[in-house]
């Protein structure tokens, strides 16, 4: 089962805002929208955020239910709940992607982030960023930036946690 979403892609936005939802992504949100079936579209939930942020995510189902039951078991009242609950309900909108593949983004969403008539998906695990390229490439610079100056030869997945060791004998 394709759990995560891997990969990037750029695609086309129609006059009417209509973007194609390459065939790998699709099936990410197919397998991970626990309502869908062969012939039903798959759901999805879109998260455009406050003014700062330059990009849509696009989550799946599966991936805002787990999001959702988190924000439920934080305290309620305190500034991390009321802001979470904020982005990920109120800044967000329930979508689908038709028959044909396509996600329509509201002409609101594609202002939010200047997109006109390309849009660029990028993998981030259990969801998608869409950003508009030319902004996407200007991100991108900044990320280099983050990256740790590592020995040579040495090994980016020296930065992962380890994980637990099992115990013996279980």
């Amino acid at each position: 089962m394709a759990r995560t979403f891997r990969g990037s892609e750029e695609v086309k936005v129609d006059a009417k805002g209509r973007v194609s939802i390459p065939a790998k992504f699709r099936r990410v949100f197919e397998q991970n929208d626990p309502d869908w079936q062969p012939g039903n579209r798959p759901q999805l939930v879109i998260v455009y955020g406050s003014r700062k942020q330059n990009h849509l995510r696009l989550f799946t189902m599966q991936a805002i239910e787990e999001i959702d039951r988190g924000i439920a078991r934080m305290r309620r009242g305190s500034p991390e709940r009321t802001v979470l609950e904020t982005m990920m309900n109120g800044q967000s909108e329930e979508a689908e992607i038709d028959g044909d593949g396509r996600l329509l983004l509201p002409l609101k969403l594609r202002e939010k982030i200047g997109l006109d008539d390309r849009a660029y998906f990028m993998a981030s695990g259990d969801y998608l960023k869409v950003w508009k390229p030319e902004i996407y490439d200007e991100e991108e610079e900044q990320l280099e930036a983050l990256i740790p100056d590592f020995e040579p030869g040495a090994d980016p997945l020296s930065l992962l946690d380890p994980e637990p060791m099992e115990e013996a004998g279980g």
